[in-house]
This record gives C-alpha cells, sequence and structure tokens, in this order.
C-alpha cells in the first residue's frame, strides 16, 4: 500500500525490514534530519542506518528526463503520473479521512483564512504539535533549459497536508535552504516553490514554522538528499577554505560557515551576518502577509543542522562515533587569529598558539584524555577555564549577532505586528507593547552523553560551557531573552534508562536543567524528538516532557514531531493516539 508521503520518496520500504529493525527499548528508528542532533546508541545508529535503506526510499538515478538538482539526489520531472486512486484508496481506509476536501486557491490572491483571534491561540488544547515535512520539500530541477524550485510529489504532499490537519497537528516545521532560495547569486531570492508551499499549508488550515536554513543537507546520517550551500558561497570556500570550520587535523566542514568570520566582508562585500540578514529580510518581504496567520515563527539557523553549536561530532563521514567526546572546531585561521588576541588580553600569550593538546580525538571517552579526566583534567585549570570561556563565548556572541539582526528584521517598520502586554508607566500612563507578529527561534543541540561525567565533555566540543559547576546554557538563554525569541530543545522523547553506561548519557537531566533555566528568564520553550519513535515509552517521555508529572502544566510551549513520512502513516494508529494524548483528550 502507497502512503501519502511515500510518494515523495520514491515509495515505502518493505514493512518486513522495519519489521526487523524494531528495538524493544527505544521503538523504531528512522533516519533523522540533521536539524535534530542527539545521539544514542550504536546499536540504535545501526538500527536507524538500516532503515535509512528501506524506509526513506531511495532516490532515483540521473537519466533520460532527469535532473540533479541540488545536490546528488535526482528528482523525476514533476508531470509524471502519479497513483492517486491508490492514494484515496489509503485515505478511505484512514478513519474520517474520506471527507477531506481540498480547496482550490488563487495563489496570487490567497489571504489567510485564519482571524487574527484564530491566529493568536492554538487551534486545540493541551500542547500544540507541530510535524517536521521531508528534507526535500522543496527541490530544484531543470525544465527548458532553466533551474527551477518545485514541490516534489504536489498532490501528494497536498493530502498528507490535510490528512495531518485532520488529526489534530498545529502545523508544519519545514526547512527554507540557503541552498536553494539563493542558489542564482549573492542577492537573488526564489522563494517561488516556498510560496507555493505555504499557501497548500494554509489551505489545510495548518501554520507553518520556517527555518532559515543556512546550512547543508546530505553530509549526516539520516539525510536522505543532498542541498550543498549555494554555489557561490562554495566558490569562496574553494579560494579561501579558512571560511569553514576545521578540525586540528585540518579537515574542513563544508556544512555551514565558521562563526570566525562573522563580520569579515568576504561575500561580494558584505559579511556572513549581513548576508543572512539580508536572506530573512526578502523572506519577510515576500510573505509577511502571512505573518501571525499562516506563518507564526522564523527559527533561525546558527550552525550545522541549524542548531547553535559546532560541528564538533560528524558522525556521517565516519570521523565521530557515539558516545565520542568530539573534537574543538577552532582551527580556521579566523578563530585562531582571535584566540590570540584573547590569550594576548589574558596575560598568557602562549595559551593562544592552539586549543588543547590533550583533548584526544573524535572517539575518545572521557577518562581517556588528559584534558576532560573528571579529577585533575585541564578542563578545571585556569588554562582549561580561558579557553573553554572564549570558546563557548564565541558562540554565545555568534547568537547575539545573527538574531539581534534578525529581531531588526523583523522590527522593521510596516511590519505586522501584535499586542504583547499592557503595562502602567510611572506617571499613571498606560503603555500597550507591540512585537512582530511572526516570533523569532533558534535550536540547540541536546549534546546528552558525558552529562553524568564532571566535565560534561561531548557538550565542551559543541561549545557549551556547562560542567557539574557551571551552568553553560543560562548565558544563550539570556540572549534570547534580551531578543525575545523561543529556544527549541531536543531529545524530549530519551530516557536515561536507554543508554549506554559507558557513556554517562542524561538526556532527562538535560532537558530538564535547560527547563529550569528557561522559565527562569522567561524564555519560551518547545520541545522536539531527536529520533522518529512510535513506542509507549517515547510517547510517555514527551508527554512527560511538555507537561510535567511534579511541576506545573505546560513546560514546554509546544512540540515539533520527527517528521512526516512513511513510518509516520505505518504508524498512523499510535501517532494519532499521541496527538489526542497531546490535546488532552486520553
Amino acid at each position: 500500500m502507497l502512503h501519502p508521503q511515500g510518494l515523495l520518496h520514491g515509495g515505502p520500504g518493505p514493512s518486513s525490514v522495519r519489521q526487523q529493525a524494531l528495538c524493544p527499548s527505544q521503538g523504531r528508528l528512522c533516519c533523522r534530519s540533521r536539524s535534530h542532533s542527539v545521539r544514542t546508541s550504536t546499536d540504535a545508529l545501526s538500527s536507524r542506518r538500516s532503515l535509512h535503506d528501506s524506509d526513506c526510499g531511495t532516490i532515483p538515478q540521473a537519466g533520460p528526463g532527469r535532473s540533479m538538482q541540488p545536490g546528488s539526489g535526482a528528482l523525476p520531472l514533476m508531470g509524471e503520473v502519479e497513483e492517486d486512486l491508490e492514494i484515496h484508496r489509503l485515505l478511505r481506509e484512514k478513519s474520517d479521512q474520506g471527507r477531506i476536501k481540498i480547496p482550490d486557491i488563487d495563489e496570487e490572491r490567497f489571504e489567510p483564512s485564519f482571524t487574527d483571534q484564530e491566529a493568536a491561540q492554538p487551534s486545540s488544547s493541551g500542547c500544540p504539535v507541530y510535524v517536521m515535512l521531508p528534507l526535500d520539500t522543496v527541490w530544484v530541477v531543470e525544465r527548458d533549459g532553466k533551474k527551477v524550485s518545485v514541490l516534489k510529489k504536489e498532490r501528494s504532499l497536498e493530502i498528507a497536508l490535510h490528512t495531518l490537519k485532520q488529526a489534530g497537528v498545529e502545523g508544519v516545521m519545514v526547512d527554507v535552504w540557503w541552498g536553494i532560495v539563493e542558489r542564482a547569486g549573492p542577492g537573488t531570492y526564489d522563494f517561488s516553490a516556498y510560496k507555493r508551499l505555504f499557501y497548500k499549508v494554509a489551505a489545510a488550515g495548518l501554520k507553518v514554522q520556517a527555518v532559515m536554513s543556512f546550512h547543508a543537507a546530505g553530509g549526516n546520517v539520516g539525510d536522505t538528499c543532498k542541498i550543498p550551500l549555494p554555489k557561490w558561497v562554495l566558490e569562496i570556500g574553494e579560494k579561501n577554505p579558512d571560511i569553514f570550520y576545521t578540525d586540528k587535523s585540518g579537515h574542513r566542514n563544508r556544512e555551514c560557515l565558521s562563526l570566525g568570520c562573522d563580520e569579515v566582508p568576504l561575500f561580494w562585500g558584505r559579511t556572513p551576518v549581513e548576508v543572512y540578514r539580508d536572506f530573512i529580510d526578502a523572506f519577510c518581504d515576500k510573505f509577511q502577509h502571512l505573518f501571525g496567520t499562516v506563518l507564526t515563527e522564523i527559527t533561525v539557523g546558527l550552525g550545522p543542522a541549524g542548531e547553535l553549536r559546532y560541528p564538533s561530532y560528524p558522525e556521517g563521514d565516519g570521523r565521530w562515533r557515539f558516545p565520542g567526546v568530539g573534537e574543538f572546531q577552532c582551527y580556521d585561521k579566523y578563530m585562531l587569529e582571535d584566540l590570540k588576541r584573547a590569550a594576548d588580553t589574558a596575560g598568557h600569550s602562549e595559551w593562544g598558539l592552539s586549543g588543547p593538546h590533550d583533548a584526544g580525538h573524535y572517539n575518545s571517552s572521557s577518562w581517556e584524555t588528559g584534558f576532560f579526566v573528571s579529577q585533575g583534567g585541564s578542563w578545571s585549570a585556569p588554562y582549561g577555564h580561558f579557553f573553554l570561556s572564549w570558546y563557548s563565548g564565541l558562540l554565545v556572541k555568534h547568537a547575539e549577532r545573527i538574531l539581534t539582526a534578525a529581531q531588526q528584521v523583523l522590527n522593521r517598520h510596516g511590519r505586522p505586528r501584535v499586542f504583547r502586554a499592557l503595562k502602567e508607566a510611572t506617571d499613571g500612563h498606560i503603555v500597550y507593547e507591540f512585537q512582530p507578529a511572526c516570533k523569532l527561534g533558534m535550536k540547540l543541540a541536546g549534546v546528552h552523553w558525558w552529562f553524568k561525567s564532571r566535565a560534561h565533555a561531548a557538550e565542551l566540543t559543541a561549545g557549551y560551557y556547562n560542567t557539574r559547576d557551571r551552568d553553560g546554557y543560562e548565558p544563550i538563554i539570556e540572549v534570547l531573552s534580551k531578543v525575545n525569541a523561543r529556544l527549541s530543545f531536543t531529545c524530549v522523547e530519551m530516557r536515561d534508562c536507554e543508554h549506554p553506561p559507558e557513556g554517562r548519557c542524561s538526556p532527562q537531566a538535560l532537558l530538564q536543567q535547560v527547563i529550569e533555566s528557561a522559565e527562569e528568564h522567561g524564555v519560551p520553550l518547545a520541545g522536539e524528538n531527536a529520533l522518529q519513535r512510535y513506542d509507549d515509552y517515547a510517547f510517555e517521555r514527551i508527554a512527560e516532557s511538555a507537561f510535567g508529572r511534579n511541576a506545573r502544566a505546560g513546560r514546554l510551549e509546544q512540540v515539533t514531531f520527527l517528521r512526516m513520512g512513511d513510518l509516520m502513516f505505518d504508524n498512523w494508529d499510535a501517532f494519532s493516539r499521541f496527538l489526542n494524548r497531546m490535546r488532552c483528550k486520553i
């Protein structure tokens, strides 16, 4: 049987293969987007790789009538016949789905059907659930000698969106890829396929979280397609590879730009921060009429997989395997120059020559290194404190620079705004406060391995100076409070008992720390699952994270579920029960 989303990936994988990949403790896993980077055990990773071969389908090879844009994945031309009869048969078999009616829309005159009051509140009680769309929902093909952006398997996508709405889903999350939108050249933007997508989402009665994805897809486990950075950016990188993050062996990570060059005008006279700002500004100019009704959040990608972190655990190319401590990513010339300046200022010029020499390698255990070992490790010495403060501090400044620029774009004169609060001034006058109609957001990675050790090695290499004696997330959350942004955090479905003891993992304690810090600073918090699971343990853990047993209800403002696809429709009954649970219906 074909599933609505299965057609988007070349068809569903054999169900027998999916059954064989069932993990008793963790449920079924599937390949996941690199915009959500939490890790589990080696066995789970193996299960995920086997499902990558079966559940996600295969992208056809290039041939007559096909093109290869972007990356190496091929996409059939959109004129190919879809098996609509089979799709509708599936929908008739699903409860209530026989009544789905997809309205026709005029894309040039389209107006959101939500009222301002409806848009301001979730459409259901409980904790609203968003669903991530496939990484390659928008693709590029060649037609008549021109490269154009399109929606893959548009009819199947449309039906799937209406199916989600009828099940009680609040909205969808989609990557707005830098490598697709600005592919033609600097300052030339193509949002045409996203315009069509947003109108179809709105016609289904759903809302959109748009992720400004300034990273590449395809180089990590779980990526089902290849979407590189814009060609003109990569050409600059060929001449100046120091624009990319670099490890101590000199390996360049081309997934995203190094924060070391944030303020260096290397990109046709613009700095990376200006490039990101202009991209967001162009997006807002195109879609601001949907703000607050259809488009509810702009999530700004701040690093690999769209998360605020360094690419310290590059899993896709085999350099890193769970639960390795990872490696510091500070060896491009821009970061080394900054390190030297910081060391000179601190009066220890010898500290500015390179990163720690005793931090091991990607797959080291914490106790195998002189830097991360719990007792007497260099991380707790004056040099360690200097280096980690500098390394994590650059990440915080990176977030503040880009989020501040994005906030200024959203607050620009003429952008839609909504009422925020009513306050009384000191002179007795009433002051009405307003905020952008579209929320600003960012993502943090749930780096939970080595959390039970003193040093929290994996968090340190990722850029979070979080140890047993220091809260490394508070400086980041303070930035979010300053710019009035929402934090999205992963691993809400994970339990400590599901991970091997040698990894010293604690996703539950890590999530609790972030929840408490966000509450303290008044920062709204959303959660995401890191692995696509449909077992009762995972759903129970997500609900517990959202509502809490011993804390006040509603600790998570919303949950985003990974990901619409074959596995979701295979487990539709279980997912529907989960949605009812999140809507407080069971």
